[in-house]
C-alpha cells in the first residue's frame, strides 16, 4: 500500500471501514490500470486534497460476480489488513473496473457463462477418466518399480498368517503328492523366459503352499508365494486330468506374482485416492471408498488376463499343454453353476412351501456377465470364466502379445 496515486477520472462512491474504527468512512474508489492488474485508490471525501491511499492489485481481494443476469445489489471488496469497501453503484463499479482492464478470471467467468460451466466440467470428466483409465495403471506400474522384495514378503507372511487362523486349514495331501506337485512346480519357475518378466532385476523367491479350508482355488501373494488348496487337486483328480491342469493353474498364478499385481493394486489405489484428491478437493470418504472399490475390480480384470497370457507363454516355453488347465477351469465353473442351481431350487421350494415368490434367476452373472449389460461388466472382478477357459484351452488369446 502506498499513498500516491493520479485521480480517475471515473470515481465510485464507497464506504471503507479501515478495521481502526466502527464508523465507515466517506470515499471515491479510483481504479488505475497497470501491467499486473488495476490498483485501488481511496480519496477521502472527509479530507479534501489528501493523498489517496492506494492498494496495488495484488493486496485487493477482488469480489467475483455470481450472475451476468442478477448482478449483486452491493460490492464488498477485501482489504485484507486494512478492513473492507462496500460499492453501492455496482454498475459503475463494474464499469470502471472494465476500464482498468480488469478481466474475470476462469472462476467468474464459470459462475456466471454456463457454456464455459459446461465447457470446463466436460474437461475435468475427461480429464479425470483419463486418468483413472490410463494415468492410474501407469503410475502404478512405475512406482513399483521401487517397492521393495522384502516388503512384499512381510505383507505376505502377515496375510497368510490371519488366513490360516481364519479360512484356511492344513493341507490334507499326502507329503509324497505335495513333493511331486512340488517339483513340478520349482522346475516351472526355473523355466520362466527373461522375456516374460516384467520388472527386470526383480527376483522374488517362489514357494508353493498347500493348505485346505476352501473349494477349488489358488491364489498367489506378493513376493512369490502361492497358495493351491486341495480342493483344485481333487477338481483335477476327479475330471481325470493329469498334472498339467494344475501345472498350468500354477503357471498363471506365477504370472501374478512377476506381474506384481498386488503390489500394483495398493499402489494404484493410493495413486487414484491422491489424484482425486488433488482434482476435487474435500471428497467425501464414499465418493472416494466407492471410487476405489470399482477401480480395483476393473484393474483385476485386467491383471487376471494378463496372468492368463504369462501362462499361455509360460507354459508353451516349457513345451506345456495348456488345455488341461482350461477344462479343469471349465469343469470349476460348471460345478459352481450346477451348485447354485441346485441352491436356488431349494430355495425356490421353500419360498413355494411358505406361500412366497421364488428368487430370480441369475445364473447369467456367473457365466455370462455381459448379458447383464455394462454396470454388471464394469463390477466383474474377474473375465467370463468359459471365455479365459476357451481362450487356454487353445493356447492363445486375442489380447496376448504374439510370441517372438
Amino acid at each position: 500500500m502506498d499513498n500516491t496515486a493520479a485521480p480517475s477520472a471515473d470515481l465510485v462512491p464507497g464506504r471503507w471501514f479501515d478495521g481502526l474504527s466502527s464508523q465507515a468512512r466517506p470515499v471515491l474508489v479510483g481504479l488505475q490500470p497497470t501491467p499486473k492488474g488495476p490498483s485501488l485508490a481511496l480519496h477521502p471525501l472527509s479530507q479534501p486534497g489528501a493523498a489517496p491511499t492506494v492498494f496495488p492489485w495484488n493486496e485487493v481481494g477482488w469480489p467475483e460476480a455470481w450472475s451476468e443476469r442478477r448482478p449483486q445489489q452491493r460490492v464488498v471488496v477485501d482489504l485484507r489488513d486494512h478492513g473492507s469497501l462496500e460499492i453501492d453503484a455496482v454498475a459503475q463499479w463494474h464499469a470502471a473496473l472494465a476500464a482498468a482492464g480488469a478481466r474475470p478470471g476462469l472462476a467468474e467467468r464459470m459462475q456466471t457463462r454456463w457454456p464455459m460451466l459446461l465447457g470446463v466440467t466436460a474437461v475435468a470428466i475427461i480429464g479425470l477418466t483419463l486418468f483413472y483409465r490410463y494415468g492410474t495403471p501407469w503410475a502404478a506400474t512405475e512406482l513399483t518399480r521401487f517397492v521393495p522384495v522384502s516388503w512384499e514378503t512381510s505383507v505376505a507372511s502377515n496375510v497368510l498368517t490371519q488366513m490360516d487362523k481364519g479360512t484356511l486349514k492344513p493341507s490334507k495331501l499326502s507329503k509324497e503328492r505335495q513333493a511331486q506337485l512340488q517339483a513340478r512346480f520349482n522346475d516351472l519357475v526355473q523355466q520362466v523366459p527373461a522375456g516374460l518378466q516384467r520388472y527386470p532385476g526383480y527376483q522374488p523367491t517362489y514357494t508353493l503352499s498347500f493348505r485346505s479350508g476352501m473349494g477349488a482355488n489358488a491364489f498367489a501373494l506378493p513376493g512369490g508365494t502361492v497358495v493351491m488348496t486341495d480342493g483344485l487337486a481333487k477338481a483335477a483328480e476327479k475330471q481325470g486330468l493329469d498334472d498339467d491342469a494344475l501345472i498350468g493353474v500354477l503357471a498363471h498364478e506365477i504370472g501374478h506374482v512377476a506381474n506384481r499385481h498386488t503390489t500394483r493394486m495398493i499402489v494404484q489405489q493410493g495413486v487414484l485416492q491422491m489424484g482425486m484428491g488433488l482434482a476435487l478437493g474435500d471428497v467425501s470418504g464414499i465418493v472416494s471408498t466407492g471410487a476405489s472399490v470399482l477401480t480395483g475390480l476393473a484393474y483385476s480384470r485386467n491383471h487376471e488376463r494378463e496372468a492368463d497370457c504369462f501362462a499361455i507363454a509360460l507354459m508353451g516355453h516349457a513345451k506345456l499343454p495348456t488345455a488341461p488347465m482350461g477344462k479343469l477351469l471349465l469343469a470349476i465353473a460348471q460345478e459352481e453353476d450346477d451348485d447354485e442351481k441346485a441352491d436356488k431350487k431349494k430355495k425356490a421350494g421353500t419360498a413355494a412351501k411358505e406361500g412366497a415368490s421364488a428368487p430370480a434367476d441369475t445364473t447369467a452373472s456367473r457365466k455370462d456377465p455381459e448379458a447383464l449389460g455394462p454396470v454388471w461388466s464394469l463390477l466383474s472382478s474377474h473375465p467370463d470364466t468359459v471365455e479365459r477357459a476357451k481362450e487356454l484351452e487353445q493356447g492363445h488369446a486375442l489380447h496376448c502379445p504374439k510370441p517372438a
